[in-house]
């Protein structure tokens, strides 16, 4: 018992560097700011009191702000506010208080009506909680340029069990898919991406009819989408086969965003796959992304010294 208590708390609360995390709240915020970016279209349909849902449905265990008595003023003032707070989530600018008005904000449309969103954007809500729990403005973010500027690239060390859970989300959802998918026929027959590839309603593009109704690809794909779901949802916490089975689940979901139009959970689900990178990798990323930001600043002054005493 001993043991495993260290784990645990070793796991969730041995100080790691906030490296991964301030990146997955860059992209999340960028996630949060296209989903946002994504109702302005159908903000009256969708949401507005002359739309076509009308009054939010009854659900007592769902929160939000725009209440069955909300004006419709209400839900373009929501909608506004969410969008700054996401950009302001995107570049670290009162951190905090933005991850929390983003997970607000994207409760309340999803609650005011949730028949038009899918999985996806049920996924896009649960990481705004994740960050919004995270210590994510503490570095590469306008928070930690206006405490020190030296302060934007110092990652400092915090407990990670904010990150934990973004981690533990994406193991869940890949073994809750895989269980969900072989209770079924398609998925167990081999046929399911080869239905899936013919939904003409959500082709982004037109797939050709032999590799739709090609038997053999169909099992292939079935299958190998099946394999690889199985092996990220175990796999992913093995430090050596992580890169493999992230880097295939890259693949396939970028395959199923060219083909299909899924809304926001191939986005989101990428967000989700940086919490898995490494600290110490991360923070080596970054080392190169700053070198290479200090060169270009540099060799542009020294063009800009040329350019004012040519003679020298």
């Amino acid at each position: 018992m001993k043991a495993t208590a260290r784990a645990w708390e070793r796991f969730f609360f041995a100080p790691t560097s906030v490296a991964t995390m301030v990146v997955v709240r860059i992209a999340f915020g960028l996630v949060a700011l296209a989903w946002t970016a994504s109702l302005a279209p159908d903000l009256a349909s969708f949401f507005t009191r002359r739309g076509i849902v009308p009054v939010q449905p009854s659900n007592r265990f769902w929160i939000g702000v725009l209440s069955p008595s909300a004006p419709d003023w209400a839900v373009y003032l929501t909608w506004a506010l969410l969008l700054v707070a996401a950009v302001c989530l995107t570049v670290g600018y009162r951190t905090r208080l933005s991850s929390v008005l983003v997970f607000v904000g994207i409760v309340s449309f999803e609650r005011r009506n949730p028949l038009i969103f899918n999985a996806g954007d049920v996924l896009v809500r649960n990481l705004a909680f994740y960050v919004m729990l995270a210590p994510a403005g503490i570095a590469l973010s306008v928070d930690a340029w206006r405490r020190t500027r030296a302060g934007f690239w110092t990652f400092a060390k915090r407990a990670p069990w904010a990150l934990r859970l973004i981690q533990i989300q994406l193991s869940v959802v890949y073994a809750s898919t895989v269980w969900a998918k072989v209770r079924g026929n398609d998925w167990n027959d081999g046929t399911a991406v080869s239905y899936a590839l013919r939904l003409e309603d959500l082709a982004r593009f037109r797939v050709p009819s032999f590799v739709a109704t090609n038997l053999a690809l169909s099992n292939l794909f079935t299958f190998g989408t099946l394999a690889i779901e199985a092996s990220i949802a175990v796999l992913v916490w093995n430090r050596k086969a992580r890169p493999w089975v992230l880097g295939a689940g890259v693949v396939m979901h970028l395959a199923i965003a060219l083909n299909i139009m899924i809304g926001f959970f191939t986005m989101a689900m990428l967000a989700a796959y940086l919490s898995f990178v490494p600290p110490d990798a991360m923070e080596r990323l970054i080392g190169r992304v700053r070198r290479r930001l200090d060169n270009a600043r540099s060799k542009r002054q020294r063009g800009l010294v040329t350019a004012t005493n040519p003679s020298g």
